[in-house]
């Protein structure tokens, strides 16, 4: 689903492509050197070589990137004039391709385990996937550990922002996904963009949105809860909040209107690589990606207070963060 007014979409293409083209030549022929240097810089700081680490898995973003746009390439020569479901299908295995390959290679990388729990109550779609949000990492988890292996397909709601990455922006754009754009005074259209992907959802299909709408930080919490001074029933469950923001009401809700069962995807561990600093020195080496997965019946949701509703299941993820983190 292409970005509606979206006029500068070929020159970002070609501002984003030649500057990953770029880094990928700079990175990778000197690959080496850059090992190098960050390993006598770690075996003065930290034997657990965290720098290394980084320079590796930036040069396998990079990878990933570069070969993820030619296969989109090779996948618009194959199939662009195929069934729209053959074209569908096309660039969600490469979607499948591109997450798998990240997720693993960071768990290798770092070092990292994974733990899961609650994986059989996601079941079959169609669902809302109700995501925490803690740092660009974990974009890709629901799509390693919910939609992968069922062989789902997620319409993401995301930000207009990582149309900066060029497999987002190619392949992202060719799925039934939306990227909105915050703060454009057109909030009536990015929610009315956000409920149109329920259409047409079916069994092997889900809406994944990130309700916090923005990566967690103390300073947003506090700007977030300064923001519910006209509802003190909701301030006075966001004043328990330690790990996540208070989820914003406009796309959530409007979803919770269609009717369907909600799966809430809880994490923790990913908070090493909130800050680049945090992802340099280590944020991520050797940590344990902890997550529970649960379901809520569409039938289990109230019609009325669904905004408090939606804030105390927001309150049970901090709790679960605190008590696992």
């Amino acid at each position: 689903m292409a970005l509606t007014g979206d006029p500068g979409r070929w020159a970002r293409r070609a501002a984003s492509l030649s500057l990953y083209s770029a880094l990928g030549v700079l990175t990778w022929s000197m690959l080496p050197m850059w090992l190098m240097l960050a390993a006598l810089l770690d075996a003065v700081v930290d034997r657990r070589f965290p720098r290394v680490r980084a320079v590796a898995f930036f040069a396998l973003y990079l990878a990933c990137e570069l070969l993820g746009v030619t296969a989109a390439a090779a996948i618009w020569v194959r199939h662009g004039r195929a069934t729209p479901e053959r074209w569908r299908q096309a660039n969600a295995a490469l979607q499948r391709r591109w997450t798998t390959t990240l997720m693993d290679g960071a768990c290798w990388v770092f070092g990292m385990t994974v733990r899961v729990e609650g994986a059989e109550a996601v079941g079959d779609g169609p669902f809302l996937l109700f995501v925490r949000h803690s740092s660009t990492a974990d974009t890709v988890l629901a799509a390693a550990l919910v939609a992968n292996p069922r062989r789902l397909l997620l319409r993401y709601v995301l930000k207009s922002d990582l149309l900066w990455d060029p497999c987002l922006d190619i392949v992202g754009q060719r799925l039934p996904n939306t990227f909105v754009r915050r703060g454009t005074g057109a909030r009536e259209r990015e929610i009315a963009a956000v409920v149109a992907l329920v259409d047409g959802l079916g069994p092997d299909d889900g809406v994944l949105i990130y309700p916090e709408g923005t990566r967690f930080s103390p300073t947003k919490l506090e700007r977030a809860r300064a923001k519910l001074a006209d509802r003190p029933d909701l301030a006075a469950l966001a004043a328990s909040y330690r790990h996540v923001l208070p989820p914003r009401l406009g796309g959530p809700l409007a979803l919770l209107d269609r009717g369907l069962d909600v799966v809430f995807l809880d994490h923790c561990g990913f908070e090493g690589s909130a800050s680049f600093g945090a992802f340099w020195n280590g944020g991520l080496v050797g940590r344990t990606i902890a997550v529970r997965l649960r379901r809520v019946p569409a039938a289990a949701i109230p019609v009325e207070g669904r905004d408090r509703w939606l804030f105390e299941q927001w309150q049970q993820t901090d709790a679960w963060v605190e008590a696992n983190s």
